[in-house]
């Protein structure tokens, strides 16, 4: 039985504290690196294209970092910004140092633009911003408000050498585990982007929760290729910390690249988790040579399709997938090394410990029966704590019994798992009819000529919206809109056909290789009004 007490977070929100879970023992996520440290200083903690950091040498490069920090007047709950263009020793470094003083970290978009930055710096209160030269002109055009300096600044560094050892021990004594650690800004899709907040034991929680499922030990490598402004690559990280195992990060994600890192380090675990980042790496010529034999389990999400066509190319690593938000922390469920096949690609397994889920109506708000449809609601150890200065979004995000609404619709398992059906906002009413765009996609990626699809809504006067398909053709193949309507007619129902298809080179992505569907909505509209469209074509007729 779980057992729990209600503590009241940073936003006045009532949070779920456990007491029981493993990752209660630690105060701090650096007081859990100074362990690892202590335990094995030689132990590789991360790799990157540029070189590997031990974790005693981590430990260290945190420190130096924190007496610089402290040198610049940082101190407890000051938020600290880092913008840097790709996961490194520096990023790491500079976003774990200010835990060590109680103060925030910030990490940011590195796609950020002026406009973008402006409001993650003001609205955070930033004190500081740690970036290099490359975004000198973006930091510059936004405004920063704040002191703004490089990792390698003389004015930066000189200062912290002067700070006593015993001065930042006793600072970093008295930082508790309830203390807000981290804020990760949101994509922002409806609206200017919303800061989550979570602190020193959702961290540890998600890291402590990932290594249990995925099984992993401190001989293991996890490797990503998440940014580390993404709660996907910081839980890839606390996972491997939670174990004292290696953390390998590509950096800058490229194929061929990401392909010779898994190979060369022997990594052990993988959390692409996107099928377009998966599929790149699968795609590399050469790939079926490549020795991948130290692999084990690979995590990833994906329609059920996709995720057989993903697990047959690499047949001897254990496939799962997962399910999880900005606001869970990460993951709050992950399918488990020994579930069955179909289980693994056609769920996302079991919630993880001090994790509990609901799946409830979306018309009546009571919960659904096993096989039914609904909202997915969440709450547990890996909660946030609210988002940053917005009370209105964070009570409205909740219900009234505290469940963090997801806005995902998912059927509810019979072993209480779920399987993602689509985002709320991803469904489509055709005609009155809703359509789940994961459905049609999932459809779609049989076609021996599509390489992938994403499914969006385009305004309709007869139906309200219909179906557009955005189609990447596999490399020599070739693919005509016409096939692809034909390839549905008559095998899946006419209102989920698309009634318009545009054939891609490339999709719009964020940074984490994740499809911007706003912004394929937008394309098609504008495309539709400005060719004076407001109907679509009728479907051929079909016997079939």
């Amino acid at each position: 039985m779980t057992v729990t007490v209600s503590e009241t977070g940073p936003t006045g929100i009532d949070v779920a504290v456990e007491i029981g879970h493993p990752s209660a023992r630690h105060r701090s996520v650096t007081a859990l690196l100074d362990e690892r440290a202590e335990a094995a200083p030689d132990a590789v903690a991360a790799s990157f294209p540029a070189g590997e950091v031990t974790y005693a040498e981590l430990r260290d490069r945190t420190v130096e970092v924190a007496r610089r920090l402290q040198a610049a007047g940082i101190e407890a709950g000051d938020r600290v910004g880092v913008l840097l263009a790709e996961a490194s020793v520096d990023y790491l470094s500079h976003t774990l140092a200010p835990l060590r003083l109680g103060a925030v970290m910030v990490p940011i978009n590195a796609r950020n633009k002026a406009l973008e930055l402006a409001h993650v710096v003001e609205h955070s209160g930033m004190a500081l911003l740690v970036t290099e030269e490359s975004f000198e002109s973006v930091v510059a055009e936004s405004g920063a408000s704040c002191r703004v300096v490089t990792p390698g600044d003389p004015a930066f560094v000189e200062p912290g050498r002067g700070v006593p050892d015993a001065e930042l021990a006793r600072i970093e004594r008295r930082v508790g585990r309830d203390e807000v650690a981290q804020i990760i800004y949101t994509s922002g899709t409806t609206g200017l982007p919303k800061g989550c907040l979570h602190t020193h034991a959702t961290l540890l929680a998600e890291g402590e929760n990932c290594a249990t499922r995925l099984e992993m030990t401190a001989a293991d490598r996890f490797w990503t290729p998440l940014p580390l402004f993404h709660c996907g690559g910081w839980q890839a990280y606390l996972a491997a910390l939670s174990r004292g195992a290696c953390f390998s990060h590509v950096g800058r994600f490229d194929g061929a690249r990401a392909l010779r890192q898994l190979v060369d380090e022997r990594c052990t675990h993988a959390f692409p988790a996107f099928e377009l980042i998966w599929t790149d790496v699968l795609g590399q010529p050469g790939f079926a040579d490549e020795d991948l034999s130290a692999l084990r389990m690979v995590m990833n999400v994906g329609p059920p399709e996709r995720m057989r066509q993903m697990q047959a190319k690499v047949p001897h690593a254990v496939q799962v997938s997962s399910m999880g938000s900005t606001e869970s922390c990460g993951s709050i469920c992950i399918g488990g090394p020994r579930d069955p096949l179909e289980s693994r690609i056609a769920t996302s397994g079991a919630p993880l410990p001090g994790a509990e889920l609901r799946v409830v109506d979306t018309a009546t708000g009571e919960p659904v029966t096993a096989g039914g449809v609904g909202e997915l609601q969440f709450r547990g150890v890996t909660l946030f704590a609210g988002y940053y200065r917005d009370e209105r979004a964070t009570r409205s995000s909740l219900t009234d019994d505290g469940w963090f609404a997801s806005g995902d619709l998912v059927r509810l398992e019979d072993h209480g798992g779920v399987a993602f059906v689509s985002r709320l906002k991803d469904m489509l009413k055709v005609g009155g009819e809703n359509v789940a765009a994961g459905e049609i996609e999932g459809y779609l990626v049989t076609h021996p000529a599509i390489a992938q699809v994403a499914v969006v809504g385009a305004p309709d006067a007869r139906y309200g919206e219909v179906p557009v398909a955005y189609v990447q053709v596999e490399p020599g193949a070739t693919l005509d809109p016409d096939d692809v309507v034909a390839y549905c007619l008559g095998r899946i129902a006419s209102y989920k056909v698309p009634r318009y298809v545009r054939i891609v080179d490339a999709f719009p992505v964020t940074a984490s290789q994740k499809v911007q569907k706003v912004t394929l909505r937008q394309m098609i509209a504008d495309e539709l009004l400005a060719a004076g469209i407001d109907e679509a074509p009728r479907l051929p007729r079909t016997t079939a």
